[in-house]
């Protein structure tokens, strides 16, 4: 059996190597093999009783746990099999915390130790107390606007309109021994980077990957945050349709308003703060993409992400206060929200993608690029037709016919196809019947 998260071999033994019973006590457990190589092949180990002996006593006093130790004896020689239990408390080696992850060992520095160390006591990041931070240094502004949305939303009684900041901190749990968490300054201080660093949103505007156009960045709270990122999206960054019914304006944006304001909650909620990077977002001709740091749960794939409609806050106490102040419709259906309102809209499902500590969610602007329309089942003549025939509107047999040499019965054929896909409207009953393109906002 190959090495994996779980399995690690070593032809001899060293005590350098408690650091990898330290990596899977922190992990979620596994087995060290000594006596065997790479490729788990037994090769021997000399001593092995004297290591059976001074294994357990080295594992208990420089790692403060329990190992169970085995000898195994084989025509090709001894082995001692070392079996590690996943640990509820952290684990050091000789004040170094490791960890394993995959197959490989790392030793935790910086934010991933502090992360570590949170996960371990059942805190997460966002819930750590702050000392030296007073109410009075909160905004009081957007204490009123939560308050407002909330009772507009039915998430809060109107008698909390008379709450006071604390009363409403308490309410929410963002107190704790008297002292503000890291999320009541993130959601209620003017100047959340005096804490966290990175803690705002830069949005840029890219012709290319790489030729940068325009640029803004959006500090302040991150309920500011999410409202100014908003308006520039929608009136700087993209453009609306106008359209007239009686007298009333109606504007179409072009990507659907809710959906975009889901993700953006989901990248805030979402973020590791601790990474110390902003969120960023990319907006091109012809799509969105919000980039946030921050990682599924362990073993998740985006199957299961599609599966939950929700990752699952990595800031739960952020989460709660924009589910409570009614910026969140519900729990837990953020995911299938963004993609009903998407398809609704005519635009393509957004793709979600999580890889490593990256997550982006991108957004497109139409069905009618190769890659969606690949994936719909069309054959390379219909593609092209669709992206040839787009600009102008509409598409004849004839013309069909024409340009790809092919008879009127298998334009006619391919086109009705098309139809019974909803990527095109058949207008007329002849053979002079024309095939529009369904107007997609």
């Amino acid at each position: 059996m190959p090495e994996n998260q779980n399995i690690e071999y070593k032809s001899l033994w060293r005590d350098e190597y408690l650091k990898w019973i330290c990596g899977f006590a922190n992990a979620n457990g596994g087995t060290l093999f000594v006596g065997k190589d790479d490729n788990g092949e037994v090769v021997g180990v000399k001593d092995a009783k004297r290591l059976l002996e001074d294994l357990p006593n080295k594992i208990t006093t420089i790692l403060g746990i329990v190992g169970d130790v085995n000898l195994h004896k084989t025509p090709q020689g001894d082995f001692i099999e070392i079996v590690v239990e996943p640990q509820l408390n952290p684990v050091n080696y000789k004040g170094e915390y490791h960890y394993r992850s995959g197959s490989t060992k790392q030793e935790l520095k910086g934010a991933a130790l502090d992360k570590f160390l949170l996960q371990k006591y059942g805190k997460k990041w966002d819930g750590v107390p702050i000392p030296n931070v007073s109410f009075s240094e909160l905004k009081q502004e957007t204490f009123e606007l939560f308050k407002e949305k909330g009772i507009d939303s039915k998430r809060l009684d109107k008698k909390s309109r008379n709450d006071t900041p604390e009363q409403l901190l308490n309410n929410l749990k963002l107190i704790e021994k008297g002292y503000l968490k890291r999320a009541a300054l993130l959601l209620f201080h003017p100047d959340p980077e005096k804490f966290v660093t990175g803690a705002y949103i830069k949005i840029g505007f890219f012709r290319s990957e790489s030729d940068l156009q325009f640029q803004d960045t959006v500090h302040g709270n991150l309920f500011e945050q999410v409202e100014k990122t908003m308006d520039f999206l929608l009136t700087k960054y993209t453009r609306a349709l106008v359209n007239y019914k009686g007298l009333s304006r109606i504007e179409t944006y072009e990507y659907p308003e809710d959906a975009l304001r889901e993700a953006l909650l989901n990248a805030v909620s979402h973020k590791d703060y601790a990474g110390c990077t902003p969120i960023q977002i990319r907006v091109y001709s012809d799509r969105i993409k919000i980039w946030n740091e921050g990682q599924l749960p362990e073993n998740w794939t985006v199957d299961d992400l599609l599966q939950e409609h929700s990752s699952r806050p990595y800031n739960p106490d952020i989460a709660n206060a924009f589910f409570r102040s009614g910026y969140v419709e519900s729990w837990g259906r953020g995911i299938e929200k963004i993609t009903e309102q998407c398809t609704a809209a005519g635009l393509p499902a957004p793709q979600f993608s999580p890889k490593g500590s990256d997550f982006w969610v991108t957004f497109r602007k139409d069905i009618y690029n190769k890659e969606e329309l690949s994936n719909r089942g069309l054959n390379e003549r219909q593609i092209d037709a669709l992206l040839f025939f787009k600009s102008k509107g509409e598409i004849t047999s004839s013309e069909y016919a024409e340009k790809y040499n092919v008879t009127d019965r298998t334009a006619r054929t391919d086109l009705t196809e098309l139809v019974e896909k909803e990527l095109l409207k058949k207008q007329g009953e002849t053979k002079l019947a024309t095939y529009q393109f369904p107007i997609r906002k």
